[in-house]
């Protein structure tokens, strides 16, 4: 039996780039991801604060993604604040969101018809008012921070008013944060802060926009074909929209006339999009607004 032989390579033996053997990204590589979700969090998070901002459509603003530690948070954060800790069970992520006081307290007095102009010290506790308007805000940042980065089961887990209450890493966790600045014109801006784990950062990249299929549909969708054709949608045309002062509001009873004058050019609108202007009229023994414009 000859053991002798001489052996000859099939083909090249495959030779693999670094790139290719390189372990784990390091989760500080991925910071520069988060931009893109706070992007969309931001055009989210706009309209859904109208209604706390007398109707305006604000302008957020986001910075680049940076990293801070959590006692680094806390003495940014400031000892009175709508802090609240979000959490998604299916994503296993925990997330912080702070607003400062001074931004809570201006709205509380625009909602009880002041200018928001903060003219007093920040209390060492929120009243009532500005606590229920906390709450409120985390709320809206809980639902469209959920849209954004495509997580549905994003709950407020918690809210307090103090950082130190909240208790939300230990002291030497290192955070990606996210930080935002609401502005309307003519008014004082204020910041928004969003704190994860550095070490979850890779369990949130992908999710929202980018997790969906990239061969998805392109091109807007057509609103006569199914399914949209028959999906039922409120249309509201705004006859009388009028602003009444709280201590008349406050004395309404049965018998009380308010006069009201129906606007020329009544707005129609659908979810809080203008669709179309008309003016009142009649058809068939019954009101009807002819369109004279379409938005």
């Amino acid at each position: 039996m000859n053991t002798q032989h001489t052996f000859v390579a099939e083909r090249a033996a495959a030779q693999h780039c670094a790139e290719l053997l390189r372990g784990a990204a390091d989760p500080a590589e991925l910071l520069p991801a988060l931009a893109r979700p706070g992007e969309r969090f931001a055009r989210t998070l706009a309209p859904a604060l109208v209604g706390l901002l007398g109707g305006d459509l604000p302008s957020i603003s986001v910075a680049d993604p940076a990293t801070l530690t959590a006692s680094e948070l806390e003495h940014e954060v400031g000892p009175l604040a709508a802090n609240s800790l979000l959490s998604s069970p299916g994503a296993g992520l925990s997330l912080f969101a702070s607003i400062e006081s001074a931004a809570v307290l201006r709205l509380v007095d625009r909602a009880f018809g002041g200018k928001g102009e903060q003219t007093s010290a920040v209390p060492h506790k929120f009243p009532l008012s500005a606590k229920m308007l906390a709450q409120r805000l985390n709320g809206i940042v809980a639902q469209c921070l959920g849209e954004a980065l495509g997580l549905q089961d994003l709950i407020c887990q918690s809210s307090e008013c103090r950082i130190a209450d909240l208790a939300p890493f230990p002291a030497e966790t290192k955070l990606a944060c996210l930080r935002l600045e609401v502005s309307e014109t003519g008014r004082a801006s204020w910041p928004l802060l969003i704190a994860l784990p550095l070490v979850q950062l890779s369990a949130l990249v992908g999710k929202g926009d980018d997790a969906r299929p990239a061969n998805r549909r392109r091109g807007a969708a057509d609103p006569a074909a199914a399914p949209y054709a028959d999906l039922p949608l409120p249309l509201c045309a705004t006859l009388v929209d009028m602003r009444v002062p709280l201590s008349v509001i406050a004395a309404l009873e049965s018998g009380v006339v308010l006069p009201v004058a129906v606007a020329r050019a009544v707005p129609v609108s659908s979810g809080g999009a203008l669709l179309a202007r008309g003016t009142v009229g009649a058809q068939d023994d019954r009101i009807a607004v002819k369109l004279t414009q379409i938005a």
